[in-house]
């Protein structure tokens, strides 16, 4: 009686397993080769070349939403704070050093148009810095409560990228806590931050999917100073909730004056294109402390507290500066 094969060791072929062609057609054996070396016979979850055709596109969708999906359940992340801004707006030391040099150079050069542009526009990121130590401290307020969420685990969860998401990547990061990154694939290179937790930080293909697992989970959405990308964040979150395709969620805006300039829900509504009610689906903050309090607080009155009595009072206050 043949004995099975140790483990972790592949059985080879027995012999009557063997390609055993007919005697009389000497081509046999080059045609099996063929046939085993033909894309079509390649066994479909091993074919990369077949999963990257545009019908497979159906298969590519499960895949970007499964992945994560059963990976943060095995993590047990029920809640996720998401955080959006800038990849810009850089932590104040590198913002200086950067807009003194573009100062240094135009000294030298004092006629020179675009740097002149050039070293506005660093006096702008320079002065918007504040806000990348404003969420790397609230990273660490969300971090510090993570594990005392009710009913599972509470996280910062961003797009993975610089700027004010490695911010409050880092700030999770400074206290022990883990974090959520999920980042894009896109046509120019790109790296996750390091601060993101290494079994939790996901590369997506589909945008569609990257925003569903934004929201499965989020139970708040902070916006810091951004560009389109946090903008079109935000007004999915605005667009869901105001048409009830989800049950409406904190929406914070870090920095009153900036999203002045960018959005004025009170012409909108003079304009008659929003409701009344839809201008209370946000509102503003500009410290971490305001940032952390008000989501508590939104849940604690809507009957659902996010954490047990007193919790926050113990374990959410302020711990350091970034």
């Amino acid at each position: 009686m043949r004995q099975p094969p140790p483990p972790g060791k592949r059985q080879q072929p027995l012999p009557e397993q063997q390609p055993n062609p007919s005697s009389d057609d000497p081509e046999a054996l080059a045609k099996i080769k063929a046939i085993a070396e033909s894309p079509t016979y390649r066994q479909a979850d091993r074919d990369l070349d077949f999963l990257q055709r545009g019908d497979m596109r159906g298969v590519r969708l499960m895949l970007d939403y499964l992945k994560p999906q059963t990976l943060l359940n095995e993590h047990e992340v029920a809640h996720t704070i998401v955080v959006f801004g800038s990849t810009r707006i850089s932590e104040p030391a590198v913002a200086t050093r950067a807009a003194a040099e573009l100062a240094a150079a135009l000294a030298a050069r004092p006629k020179d148009t675009e740097l002149q542009r050039r070293l506005a526009i660093a006096r702008r990121i320079e002065a918007k810095s504040r806000y990348y130590d404003v969420a790397r401290q609230f990273g660490r307020l969300v971090g510090v409560c993570g594990n005392k969420a009710i009913g599972g685990r509470i996280m910062v969860m961003t797009g993975g990228g610089p700027g004010i998401m490695e911010a409050a990547n880092r700030g999770a990061c400074d206290v022990g806590a883990q974090s959520v990154g999920l980042n894009i694939a896109l046509p120019h290179e790109q790296y996750p931050n390091p601060y993101v937790s290494p079994d939790l930080c996901f590369s997506f293909r589909y945008f569609a999917m990257r925003k569903l697992h934004f929201l499965l989970r989020a139970r708040a959405l902070v916006a810091f100073p951004g560009g389109y990308g946090t903008m079109d964040e935000l007004f999915e979150v605005l667009t869901l909730s105001q048409t009830r395709k989800i049950s409406p969620v904190p929406v914070i805006l870090v920095g009153e004056a900036y999203w002045r300039h960018v959005l004025d829900p009170d012409f909108l509504m003079a304009e008659g294109t929003i409701d009344p009610e839809d201008r209370d689906l946000f509102w503003y903050a500009e410290t971490a402390e305001e940032i952390w309090r008000d989501i508590l607080l939104w849940y604690e009155l809507k009957g659902e507290p996010l954490l047990p009595p007193d919790v926050a009072d113990e374990f959410c206050r302020p711990d350091g500066k970034g």
